[in-house]
């Protein structure tokens, strides 16, 4: 038997024990990994970011709502994809969410026929968007090993500066320039100057 769900972690945030038992029960079925809170509050206090998965959270609750819980993902910059769940009367305020970034809402009573394909897209675009985090992550942590001088150069040469050109924008000889570069490429790992691009800018803003 294996132990490990396949198919990612639906965090479930409503006040409602028994809607919560009931996704549970659900998406558990399904192989999903679940994980249940009855309040904002509580899912703030104990949310990982760096573990992908998406939140399903009902609309209205006591105490801090799913909306106001989506405005403070969104100050955190969070990449977590969100669904709301609603009741009927909740629908122009569930299309309002998604004009803030929500994928998607999904009305009460609902069944496994829509909770499933829903999660399912939410956990692909979870993926997606961890695997950019964690570029820009690791382009920003490389970035950071520059110095104030030779993020003055790199800015230059990604605007396609020459090297002469550089030393007289920066009031310094061509060799300290070279020498810069040279730190340079190293502290990035870069081999080429499209290398080195890629890393400047982000992927798939440089081709070799």
């Amino acid at each position: 038997m294996n132990l490990m769900p396949k198919r990612g972690t639906v965090y479930v945030v409503d006040d409602d024990e028994a809607v919560r038992d009931s996704v549970q029960w659900m998406l558990e079925g399904q192989d999903f990994r679940v994980r249940c809170f009855e309040s904002a509050e509580t899912f703030l206090a104990r949310y990982d970011p760096r573990e992908i998965g998406c939140l399903l959270v009902d609309i209205r609750m006591h105490g801090m709502s799913g909306l106001d819980l989506q405005d403070r993902l969104m100050e955190r910059a969070s990449p977590l994809p969100i669904a709301f769940v609603t009741g009927h009367g909740d629908v122009p305020m569930a299309v309002d969410t998604m004009k803030k970034g929500a994928m998607d809402f999904i009305q009460k009573p609902f069944d496994e026929d829509s909770l499933v394909p829903l999660v399912d897209r939410m956990l692909e675009q979870a993926r997606s968007a961890f695997a950019e985090h964690q570029q820009a992550a690791n382009r920003d942590a490389l970035l950071a090993k520059l110095t104030g001088r030779e993020a003055q150069v790199l800015e230059r040469i990604v605007a396609g500066r020459l090297n002469k050109q550089i030393a007289d924008d920066l009031g310094i000889s061509i060799k300290t320039v070279e020498a810069h570069r040279a730190n340079i490429m190293e502290k990035l790992g870069a081999n080429t100057v499209a290398d080195l691009l890629k890393v400047a800018l982000g992927p798939g803003t440089a081709k070799a």
